[in-house]
């Protein structure tokens, strides 16, 4: 609508129209004389020389003269935003810091879903009847006989017969042409399909859940078992409540490969499969995913973070499965935390969240303790199997053979293991073959052009690679320092590596690898972890990938390579997350109920780390560890928040950051610390400094931080700076 046009009309309507842009606050619009929209329309409306989807929003459109203002174009046959989504973006944007359109932006991830889904041609039975009748068309004709509407191909597929055949019975005005609405993207859950009767502690916690689940209203619930305890059979009990009301269900997991398992797990409970949201998905099924949602026709989604801020027409549970995992923590443009948005989520519209861990984050604790979640807790594994026997092998009095990494005490574990036909898991959380290469004769280390990072050598690709900002360089022959051939060397062990020396004294034993950067990507990698699970594999080698939600009924061997790993770093939650990878990882052993072990190969054998895994005692740990985030008014008893400032050059970063940290307010209850050069000074080219503003439980600390940036200098040239509430990365 030119200007011209806007001047003539009277009585315009002015709206804010939140755009996905990096914007404060949403932009007016004018409405077009005979176009109807209202708050949560999706619309498309010019913005610079271009055209962009954006939500209407809350409010009025500003005092501004309506002559000044551009027009929407169109709005979209799609179902609104629902209030309780708008307010959710709202406060994740408050809360995060983040301008409300980049919030917005994860709502709109699929634009060709706006329009309606297109109809399918369709044919059904006109009456009439052919001149002459076959075989093949009596079998299409019975088929058709029952009155439903066929797609052509779907019809001839059935009736075992060719596309000529139907065409010609529509040529002869058999069929009539119809339209068909699409079909949905999965089939609808039945509540009763496979029902199982759970008894002791996970009927009791079932019955809890399903009962928050008939009850209505905001609650979250703890669900607090050892691996293998029957945590997901708990809680499909309440899905199957809110599928019977009516309502639609999220089930958030923290990785793409773990989706795959609970597919078949659900298929086998409720008779068809919850539609997916993930990254690894075609953008055609994305999309009709995503509209589906929005139209409440897909009742159940399992998904990962983002899934969270799919457009649920009538959401009315949302279960965070393994709620203590990192990857739930998004640390690109909105730093936020799924599990803590997904409790935000249903406070604000209204329904029980479900936090389900077999090693709970210490904040999820406290929060049980405190009287602010509820909490169920299953203290055994389902039908009575028995945890697994973990044990500490002291590398100091165990070591190695010369040049290897194993020691002899595991290498003889796992091979009775073989031997009784039987499956074994060597565990180390470090990809690829090496992590550092260097050469013997002058000393050079291969070190990303990019990144103050080592480059990490993957053998099976011939390659060095930055896991940082994935740059990759073939391995050379000759140093290129010095020139030397044949005088590079591996330092310290990968994945790769210990397959090679597992190989060495397993040499007729199944083995595979599995790590997230394998070649195949994640279509292989389920194939692999069915194959581990069907008993095609003696002896798997793998990293983090392996040590959540598998369920491997043969195995009754973990060995942890390096247990110590997680615990060399200055990051306050580096215990926690050690204690709950190494309980995940050996929980994969003996849960069908076989005599199960878990070797953990450790220089610390007294760490109170080991000392709980080996004990079993995981009250405990989370005992001591909760006293020590007390003492050091660390999360949950303290508030952090971390700024990164980067840039094309140190000095850039530098004197911004300090620059923020000069415009700090006096504030008794909160301080500063730095900056400082990050644990990883450079990424992909960026200079990176910290600054961790650190406060009482009760401090304001949004309000902190969005005062000292906006006293302090602005980003001008190549300066970013990036906003982390509740941290959990110090990298």
């Amino acid at each position: 609508m030119n200007q011209d046009s806007l001047s003539s009309l009277f009585d315009l309507t002015v709206v804010p129209v939140l755009v996905p842009l990096p914007a404060d606050r949403p932009y007016s619009y004018v409405v077009p004389q005979g176009m109807n929209v209202e708050s949560g329309s999706i619309v498309r409306v010019p913005l610079g020389p271009r055209q962009v989807a954006g939500i209407v929003w809350d409010g009025d459109g500003g005092r501004v003269d309506p002559k000044k203002l551009r027009a929407i174009e169109q709005v979209f046959d799609c179902p609104p935003i629902s209030e309780p989504l708008r307010r959710f973006v709202d406060k994740v944007a408050a809360y995060t810091l983040s301008p409300p359109g980049m919030v917005a932006r994860m709502l709109l991830r699929a634009p060709a879903a706006f329009d309606p889904e297109p109809m399918i041609d369709g044919l059904v039975l006109s009456g009439r009847h052919p001149d002459r009748m076959t075989e093949a068309r009596r079998r299409v004709l019975e088929l058709a006989s029952d009155g439903l509407a066929w797609t052509r191909s779907g019809l001839a597929r059935a009736a075992g017969t060719s596309l000529t055949v139907i065409d010609g019975l529509k040529a002869q005005g058999v069929f009539d042409a119809v339209e068909i609405a699409p079909r949905p993207i999965v089939a609808a859950p039945d509540p009763d399909y496979g029902a199982s009767s759970l008894v002791g502690e996970q009927g009791q916690a079932a019955e809890h859940l399903v009962k928050r689940v008939r009850d209505g209203g905001f609650s979250t619930t703890l669900l607090d078992g050892v691996t293998g305890s029957g945590k997901t059979e708990v809680y499909f009990e309440a899905i199957a409540e809110a599928v019977r009301a009516g309502r639609q269900v999220l089930v958030l997991v923290p990785e793409i490969a773990l989706t795959a398992a609970f597919l078949e797990r659900f298929h086998d409970r409720f008779g068809a499969k919850p539609a997916e949201w993930h990254s690894d998905l075609a953008p055609k099924t994305r999309e009709r995913v995503w509209r589906q949602v929005a139209e409440g026709r897909v009742k159940v989604v399992a998904g990962a973070r983002s899934a969270l801020f799919l457009p649920f027409r009538d959401l009315g549970l949302v279960v965070v499965d393994e709620e203590h995992d990192p990857a739930y923590k998004q640390e690109d443009r909105v730093f936020y935390n799924a599990r803590d948005m997904a409790v935000l989520r249903g406070h604000i519209s209204g329904f029980p969240v479900v936090l389900a861990s077999a090693t709970p984050s210490v904040e999820s604790r406290v929060n049980a303790v405190q009287g602010r979640y509820e909490r169920e807790v299953l203290s055994g594994r389902f039908a009575e199997a028995a945890l697994p026997d973990i044990r500490a092998i002291d590398m100091r009095r165990h070591p190695p053979a010369r040049g290897g990494f194993l020691s002899p005490m595991l290498i003889q574990a796992a091979r009775r293991a073989v031997e009784r036909g039987e499956q074994a898991l060597f565990f180390l959380n470090r990809r690829g073959y090496a992590p550092l290469t260097l050469c013997r004769v002058c000393g050079h280390r291969f070190q990303c052009p990019s990144c103050s990072s080592w480059l990490v050598e993957h053998r099976f690709r011939g390659q060095l690679m930055c896991h940082h900002c994935g740059h990759a360089e073939p391995r050379p022959e000759a140093c290129p320092s010095c020139g030397t051939l044949d005088h590079l060397v591996p330092c310290g062990p990968g994945v790769e590596r210990i397959a090679e020396e597992i190989v060495s004294h397993f040499p007729d034993a199944r083995t595979i690898v599995l790590s997230s950067d394998m070649l195949g990507g994640v279509k292989r990698l389920r194939l692999e972890l069915d194959a581990i699970a069907n008993g095609d594999a003696d002896i798997v080698i793998g990293t983090q990938l392996v040590a959540k939600g598998h369920n491997f009924p043969n195995m009754t061997l973990v060995g942890v390579i390096d247990a110590d790993l997680g615990l060399a770093n200055g990051d306050p939650r580096a215990a926690e997350r050690t204690f709950q990878l190494l309980s995940q990882v050996t929980g994969r052993a003996g849960r069908t109920g076989k005599k199960s072990v878990g070797l953990l190969q450790t220089y610390q054998p007294d760490h109170p780390v080991m000392r709980a895994l080996v004990s079993g005692d995981a009250q405990a740990f989370y005992e001591r560890e909760v006293g020590e985030r007390e003492r050091g008014r660390l999360p949950p008893f303290g508030r952090l928040a971390g700024i990164i400032v980067s840039a094309v050059t140190r000095t850039e970063a530098e004197n911004h950051a300090r620059g923020l940290r000069k415009s700090a307010p006096q504030a008794p209850e909160i301080m500063v610390l730095g900056p400082a050069e990050a644990p990883l000074a450079l990424i992909a080219g960026r200079y990176r400094f910290r600054l961790l503003v650190h406060g009482e439980r009760r401090a304001d600390i949004q309000g902190f931080v969005r005062e000292m940036l906006t006293r302090g200098p602005k980003e001008r040239g190549s300066v970013r700076v990036n906003v982390d509430i509740d941290p959990q990365s110090f990298l």
